[in-house]
């Protein structure tokens, strides 16, 4: 069913809008997909493993970095989780189809942090814009180029 990679397929899954394409893609390379949810989501789905944590703070994050190895693809949105996934020489992508790398991750922390600091001081910041064709356009592109790079195809 699955390569013979070890790449898996890695999703922080609570509120990811790009399941399905997630799952269309990796039928297509043979992918395991496995999907971290809290017990506040159910997510019936036939071709990944679902894996159900408490709704503990960051425990979903927790869950899914622990289950993480070499060479895996992390979905996320979280800057922090794309962070430990990168630190274990796995591969990271947001909802969007922004691929984290060295390159980009310190100034993403960065910039959520003073995010953090200007809103607690009672400042105001930008809302993330409204998810669109486009944007599930865009992950799948990125997505199946990550793909395709991680399995050297």
């Amino acid at each position: 069913m699955y390569n013979t990679y070890n790449t898996r397929i890695l999703v922080d899954a609570d509120a990811c809008p790009v399941k399905d394409i997630i799952v269309k893609v990796a039928k297509e390379f043979k992918l395991k997909v496995i999907m971290f949810t809290d017990t506040s989501h159910i997510i019936e789905e036939e071709y990944s493993q679902v894996i159900t944590v408490s709704q503990g703070k960051d425990a979903v994050d927790i869950a899914l970095i622990n289950q993480t190895q070499k060479g895996d693809i992390v979905v996320t949105q979280d800057y922090g989780v794309a962070s430990m996934a990168l630190g274990k020489q796995a591969y990271a992508i947001n909802q969007n189809g922004l691929i984290y790398d060295e390159t980009n991750i310190d100034r993403l922390l960065m910039e959520r942090y003073l995010s953090q600091k200007i809103r607690r001081g009672g400042g105001r910041t930008h809302n993330p814009r409204k998810r669109n064709v486009k944007s599930d356009i865009s992950f799948e592109k990125s997505f199946r180029k990550l793909c395709k790079r991680v399995l050297g195809l």
